[in-house]
């Protein structure tokens, strides 16, 4: 079956041809524990990450540029996929955390079908999806942690050459909550729901009020959101003048408070010194299972 998981609509026959995203078969980059998630995805316990290698939309300034461009990992099968969920699962963390799964969504589909976890499964993803691929996950996503990059396709184009981003991301996004239409947390750990994410960039700060300007009227107020401050030049982003920094204490403070005017309820804000490498993994020295 040829290939149209994202927007990209490659139609390729991936096991003979690339895709955008750069990959034939399954393969992942890093198994592990992971604590610097939103509190209610961490918790005390953790949350059971799978990084995949490749991507769909390879941001010019991706963080995790290793796997994402450079394709650093290993293959596995489906059913290591599957065993991975169970052996997770086993080590007493809070979820099954997919990071950057989407054009793997076939194969996950499948590993779930031979085992399912009895904790939340999360599809943590930079947003740029289609609808029907969203409606695919019904039966198998309980959490949603999904970034909103850009609201002007200008931006989108330019950075990760992901022309209709905006419609694309907002679309999914209304499917996700149909999907899991309410927010259930227990014991101070998410079960049920929808988080989206927004990494505030340089001099796009007002394309950032527009995207919770666009989140308020469409998902709530009370929509769970994280605005993260953590941008730092990686990979080709020093390419761009503007991108060769970080986000500076005004740019930070105008999305912030644009937001709480807005009248957010429910969110999560990262300190601005959190622009660090410590959030990035060591996807090369380290086990490719670490637990």
């Amino acid at each position: 079956m040829n290939c149209n998981q994202c927007p990209r609509q490659c139609d390729m026959d991936r096991t003979k041809t690339l895709g955008y995203c750069g990959m034939q078969e399954l393969k992942i980059s890093k198994v592990m524990k992971h604590y610097c998630e939103e509190p209610i995805i961490s918790g005390a316990n953790g949350s059971g990450t799978i990084f995949f290698t490749g991507c769909s939309l390879k941001c010019c300034y991706c963080q995790n540029y290793k796997i994402s461009h450079e394709r650093v990992g290993e293959k596995i099968t489906v059913n290591q996929l599957a065993d991975i969920f169970a052996q997770l699962e086993k080590s007493g963390v809070n979820n099954i955390n997919l990071v950057s799964p989407t054009h793997y969504t076939n194969e996950i589909i499948h590993a779930l079908n031979i085992y399912k976890p009895h904790i939340p499964i999360v599809w943590n993803t930079s947003g740029y999806e289609t609808v029907e691929n969203i409606v695919s996950l019904k039966d198998y996503v309980d959490i949603y942690l999904c970034d909103f990059k850009y609201f002007d396709d200008n931006y989108a184009i330019k950075y990760s050459n992901a022309p209709n981003y905006m419609k694309k991301c907002s679309e999914a996004l209304l499917q996700m909550r149909i999907n899991q239409p309410q927010d259930i947390i227990k014991d101070e750990v998410m079960q049920k729901g929808v988080i989206v994410r927004h990494l505030v960039l340089p001099t796009l700060h007002n394309d950032s009020v527009k995207i919770f300007e666009w989140i308020g009227q469409n998902l709530g107020t009370d929509t769970i959101i994280s605005v993260m401050s953590q941008f730092m030049p990686c990979f080709r982003a020093t390419d761009y003048a503007e991108l060769s920094r970080s986000i500076t204490p005004l740019e930070y403070t105008f999305v912030t408070k644009k937001i709480q005017n807005l009248g957010f309820e429910n969110g999560f804000f990262q300190e601005l010194s959190s622009s660090s490498d410590c959030y990035v993994p060591d996807f090369i020295k380290s086990p490719l299972i670490d637990l």
